[in-house]
């Protein structure tokens, strides 16, 4: 086995995340006539290998892998399978993942923790934070289950409270002015943290963080150390869509999975927060790094605790994890202004057709505000089932929000082209 060193290996794979697609601005050809806007979109398309006999409307819930993830994947797979020692002497660092995460979220590579998924950031987040008997924590009944349930352990071993509040009555009806001004009234003195998701699964709704990160601050305002409320997001579905950093999002932790929009390797997460409130946190599952590792072998009290600390110990799929620089490459060399520019252009065509049309109701708002890349939609006399069943007979692949209340729901995102939401409203549309 041919054994690269660290770093020349990360270096060749952010050169696989850099190379591997086309920009989609104007290309020179061989001809040096400009490519075609559509083209350009089709080439990053060609990177996937997915089925060109369907039309892919649900690849947020588990992403296909783009070429050079694929292709760092193996060859970190090759690697493991010919030496693991080896392998893992060489590349056991969570520094180049952290670098490659920072460098594409706008923050400090030691302000991020390593997770396997969403649900794996925000259960190691709410059952590290300080809570005590008496202490709320808020949340909407908006929130995926995931975040309830994570409320839920910590409030049991804490003896805290979680009350859950509506942003909204109806999702179209959403507006970024009375979604921050629902937090701001339910703040209380009891509140130590707020838990909200950026994109709502459930409708569509895309919260305005920065303006309930400021109601936070400001209900912070006067308030001693530990009586202060951290800003807790859920960010799955806004994370590989938005071109924001975590600076202008202003909340104190964000959690996502990387196997969605990112395209990154099948579970695979970061957890982010501020570098002063990690030391605030507990961890729940041991690190393997040289802060606890090496305090223990030493005989010594754990250190305060680090961002480092809060990536969970053991044995991963180490080449999914390692390979996640690639896919971070892989949306910096499209560009992130223009990714998000061209999956709120498709949602829009989405949301405008389906708007249109007298059988449909359409629960997402139009507004770009406050929507991302997911629409949910009814289809009169239809059950949201038999909706997604039929458009299967017809090739698309959609899906059926999994809450109470019950919607189809499609996501045009890069691997689609405007034909294929016309194909999409078509279909709808006869379902007349």
């Amino acid at each position: 086995m041919t054994k690269l060193p660290r770093r020349s290996l990360l270096e060749g794979l952010l050169a696989l995340g850099a190379a591997g697609c086309a920009a989609p601005e104007a290309v020179t050809a061989a001809s040096d006539r400009p490519e075609a806007p559509a083209d350009a979109w089709q080439r990053v398309r060609d990177e996937f290998a997915l089925s060109p006999a369907w039309i892919h409307m649900a690849s947020f819930l588990l992403a296909s892998h783009p070429r050079p993830v694929r292709e760092a994947i193996e060859a970190l797979r090759r690697e493991l399978d010919e030496s693991p020692p080896h392998a893992l002497e060489a590349h056991d660092d969570p520094a180049p993942v952290r670098e490659a995460a920072a460098a594409y979220m706008g923050a400090r590579a030691e302000e991020i923790a390593l997770t396997g998924s969403t649900t794996m950031g925000l259960a190691s987040l709410y059952l590290g934070l300080p809570l005590r008997a008496g202490d709320e924590v808020l949340t909407t009944v908006h929130d995926h289950y995931a975040t309830h349930e994570s409320l839920r352990f910590a409030a049991e071993r804490t003896g805290a409270t979680v009350r859950k509040i509506a942003l909204y009555e109806r999702s179209r009806a959403a507006t970024a002015t009375a979604m921050a001004g629902a937090i701001e009234a339910a703040i209380t003195p009891a509140t130590r943290a707020v838990a909200i998701t950026w994109v709502h699964s459930s409708t569509g709704v895309k919260t305005p963080v920065r303006a309930i990160a400021e109601v936070v601050a400001r209900a912070n305002q006067g308030r001693a150390p530990g009586e202060r409320v951290v800003c807790c997001v859920d960010g799955v579905h806004g994370f590989g869509v938005e071109d924001v950093t975590m600076a202008d999002l202003g909340c104190d932790f964000f959690s996502a999975g990387c196997h969605k929009w990112i395209f990154g390797p099948r579970g695979t997460g970061v957890l982010w927060g501020r570098a002063e409130l990690w030391p605030t946190l507990r961890p729940s599952i041991p690190h393997f790094g040289e802060e606890g590792y090496g305090a223990w072998l030493r005989g010594q009290p754990a250190p305060p605790t680090t961002a480092n600390m809060m990536s969970p110990g053991g044995f991963h799929a180490f080449e999914h994890r390692w390979a996640l620089p690639a896919a971070f490459a892989f949306h910096r060399r499209i560009g992130k202004a223009r990714v998000a520019d061209r999956i709120h252009a498709l949602n829009r065509q989405c949301k405008e057709g389906l708007e249109g049309m007298k059988h449909v109701t359409l629960h997402t708002p139009l507004d770009d505000a406050i929507s991302a890349g997911l629409v949910c939609f009814e289809v009169a006399g239809m059950t949201p089932a038999a909706v997604v069943g039929r458009l299967r007979e017809r090739k698309i692949v959609a899906s059926v929000t999994p809450y109470a209340t019950r919607y189809a729901r499609v996501a045009p995102s890069l691997l689609n082209s405007e034909a294929d939401i016309e194909a999409v409203l078509r279909e709808v549309r006869a379902l007349a």
